[in-house]
């Protein structure tokens, strides 16, 4: 791996005191949003005060790290003021990228603030060398985050034809598959990820426990999983939920609690021409953040110095203690 580029270490940074943990464990670069609904991780006690992030972007820079600042969820009709206030403030505090997906957000960045670093996020689902690339030519993307469908050759393949870098995922959830495109939750709820910035909202949660101690979650009124004493169970969201389906009774209808972690396939995503590898988990504690971001940092370092890290001990960090590679390592993962 000498003589490769090394890629940045994007970790997440869902609260001030995040940030500060995740520059210390290592971080290239954190990614956090402003408080309410035009970041997709729009939940009580996470996210930035305009004030608390441009401490942030001083401490940051400080330690040498950049701060990404997530505008990346979709602007409705009659609210896009919201957007683009929360681009202006996250300029005027100088973050070193806007993190956007809505074209409209994309236009209004790319046309009053010509200067400001665009990064295209992996909720505009854009996956393909003529999508990319309408981007950079419309826009001025320089990074497109890239969903979670492409087997790293396909990303090799898309390195060579593309005009800007590229961000790929690593560690933590993996979500539906076709990013930006979740209505699910606003089916239930009647709060989207995609335009609210909320996937379940806490408040919509609950549980009740039978007399043999089997745990039922409810999302609402919808019944999404019931286990028994001693199973664990992951954040009830309608895509990890079990249904009978028939002739399945219990069933993953859409995908398993499990999380996405490619530490054995940094190398070749650093060979495919990743210039940056992305961690999840805005709404994670800040010992999780530590320890993933901890694990990565050496990771990252053994592998470009040539060496073999040991990455054992991130299984525990995954949900329900199961991993996956998901569609990077092949097409036949559903």
């Amino acid at each position: 791996m000498t003589g490769l580029q090394k890629p940045e270490l994007v970790c997440p940074a869902g609260t001030p005191a995040g940030l500060r943990t995740a520059v210390d464990a290592g971080a290239d670069a954190v990614y956090c949003g402003l408080k309410g609904p035009t970041n997709a991780r729009n939940f009580p006690g996470l996210n930035f005060t305009v004030a608390e992030m441009a401490e942030g972007v001083a401490y940051a820079h400080d330690k040498g790290a950049k701060v990404l600042a997530a505008i990346n969820s979709f602007p409705t009709a009659g609210r896009t003021d919201i957007w683009k206030a929360a681009i202006d403030d996250a300029v005027s505090i100088g973050v070193d990228a806007v993190i956007a997906a809505d074209i409209g957000a994309g236009a209004y960045l790319a046309r009053t603030h010509p200067a400001q670093r665009f990064h295209l996020s992996v909720q505009a689902g854009a996956s393909s060398v003529e999508a990319i690339n309408y981007y950079c030519r419309s826009f001025g993307i320089k990074r497109v985050v890239l969903p979670r469908i492409l087997t790293v050759a396909e990303i090799a393949e898309l390195h060579s034809e593309i005009e800007c870098e590229i961000e790929a995922f690593i560690f933590g959830n993996i979500g539906m598959m076709a990013e930006g495109r979740c209505l699910l939750t606003s089916y239930v709820t009647g709060q989207s990820t995609n335009m609210d910035g909320v996937c379940s909202p806490a408040s919509h949660v609950h549980y009740a426990e039978d007399a043999d101690q089997n745990l039922t979650t409810r999302l609402g009124e919808f019944a999404i999983d019931c286990v028994s004493c001693g199973q664990t169970t992951g954040y009830p969201t309608i895509c990890k939920g079990r249904y009978d389906t028939a002739p399945k009774k219990g069933y993953y209808a859409f995908e398993e609690p499990v999380s996405l972690n490619l530490t054995k396939l940094l190398p070749d995503l650093m060979r495919a021409g990743v210039t940056a590898l992305k961690i999840e988990g805005r709404q994670r504690s800040r010992a999780y953040v530590r320890a993933v971001v901890s694990a990565f940092r050496q990771a990252v370092d053994a592998y470009h110095a040539g060496a073999d890290p040991d990455i054992s001990d991130l299984l525990a960090l995954t949900e329900g203690g199961k991993e996956t590679q998901g569609a990077f390592g092949s097409k036949t993962w559903r």
